[in-house]
């Protein structure tokens, strides 16, 4: 190989590698991730203890089935509440109060877990507030992050808040059932609340951040007003639209166990659950290349059109391995898709709006998938497994192509040209993050 060669490839690397720059120039963003980390790790033992502690009490898959819907409703309500108040009120207080209520919930769960008979209403009860205290959190989590990283570093924290996510999604339930299986429900509800302690230990450290000016009080006045400034912005309705569009078609994780059972490798269906969130990983560790793309929304569309493409191929392809090579460009072109939409949000929206339009996000990216698991599950009563997921993804690129032709402005945003952004970044000119 040529010197010249060899330091292109060197140029190459260094402009694919994730940026850590905001984690080495802002402490509350390192406090702030880490308390993310380490609550989400807790909460994904949680999340396989729940249903595994359930069917344990009930032996009925319906029982199973409706932990999700005891979450449905309080995700809904408390997100959208939970974003008007993060604009009205102290959004690091709200964090650390919606933690403390997490935690509760938890311990309501390792009470119930060493009772010599578990109630299973408790564990709903349980779910439904650990689904609120969550959706109130996220907002006002999200709204500071943009408080505490300069703009032109928000596409690099996206990638490092998206790098931790996935990384413990990945790790998470794999520790979390081997914990549940061998030592019990009680054991993974009580590391939950030692995560949450230590957690709270992070968050209390974070500088205050003070409620926006003149900020109008929480109410479904103010609620229907982030609404309304969402709908005015044809670029972020299109941030919205595209995802759960997306999501709604090709997002098919019902399948997965009639897929693997398909392939004749039951035994792999844990690989198939972990594809998107290895992609997902590859995609935020080699993320660098993001900050030089200014062309957000069109960046959107080619990454959740490649989705739905990459969806349509694993769908075809004769075994496991290739099913999960597809299944894991998926997951990155959707954590690129998540890179840009973030970077959306977080350099055109007013600070006074933040935590509102953060809750809509919130809405957006939680109804997709669940709206995905109906459209699969459907289909593939109808046609198959290997029917609906194919068929998902193709129509997600229908969708996607659609979204684009009637959002031209979303089509054509460009940062550096955006009166939004540019107005953003004049106000943040005057008033630097902190670090």
């Amino acid at each position: 190989m040529s010197e010249r060669s060899d330091r292109s490839l060197r140029a190459l690397a260094r402009r694919m590698r994730v940026d850590v720059t905001p984690l080495r120039e802002s402490r509350d963003f390192r406090l702030l991730l880490g308390s993310s980390l380490i609550t989400l790790l807790g909460a994904l033992f949680t999340m396989v203890a729940v249903p595994y502690q359930v069917k344990q009490l009930t032996g009925s898959p319906l029982a199973v089935g409706l932990v999700s819907m005891a979450e449905f409703v309080p995700m809904v309500v408390c997100g959208l509440w939970g974003g008007a108040i993060a604009d009205a009120l102290d959004r690091r207080k709200i964090v650390i109060y919606s933690e403390l209520g997490l935690c509760v919930a938890t311990g309501i769960l390792l009470v119930n877990a060493l009772l010599p008979h578990p109630q299973v209403w408790l564990l709903y009860v349980a779910g439904a507030l650990s689904a609120g205290f969550s959706s109130v959190r996220g907002p006002s989590e999200q709204a500071m992050i943009n408080r505490v990283v300069k703009l032109d570093q928000m596409t690099a924290a996206y990638a490092l808040q998206g790098l931790v996510r996935n990384s413990a999604v990945i790790v998470g339930p794999a520790v979390g059932g081997l914990v549940v299986i061998a030592l019990g429900p009680a054991v993974s509800y009580g590391i939950d609340m030692a995560s949450f302690l230590v957690s709270l230990a992070l968050l209390v450290r974070v500088r205050p951040v003070p409620r926006p000016q003149d900020a109008s009080p929480a109410s479904l006045r103010s609620l229907a007003e982030g609404v309304r400034y969402a709908v005015r912005r044809p670029d972020l309705m299109g941030t919205y639209l595209v995802d759960i569009a997306a999501m709604a078609f090709a997002s098919s994780t019902a399948l997965f166990p009639f897929l693997a059972d398909d392939l004749g490798t039951p035994q792999a269906l844990g690989l198939l659950y972990a594809a998107g969130g290895v992609g997902s990983v590859v995609a935020s560790l080699t993320s660098g290349w993001t900050a030089h793309v200014h062309r957000h929304g069109m960046a959107v569309i080619v990454s959740a059109a490649l989705w739905g493409v990459s969806v349509a191929i694993a769908a075809i392809m004769p075994n496991v391995w290739l099913v999960f090579l597809f299944l894991a460009i998926a997951g990155g072109a959707d954590m690129v898709s998540g890179l840009f939409r973030g970077t959306i949000w977080n350099q055109t929206i007013p600070d006074e709006y933040r935590g509102r339009l953060a809750g809509i996000e919130l809405l957006s990216y939680s109804t997709g998938p669940m709206l995905g698991d109906v459209r699969a599950g459907a289909l593939a009563g109808w046609g198959g497994a290997r029917f609906s997921l194919g068929f998902g993804g193709l129509l997600c690129v229908g969708a996607v192509a659609a979204m684009a032709a009637a959002l031209p402005r979303f089509r054509r945003y460009d940062a550096r040209t955006d009166e939004h952004a540019l107005a953003e970044r004049a106000r943040r000119a005057e008033q630097p993050a902190a670090t």
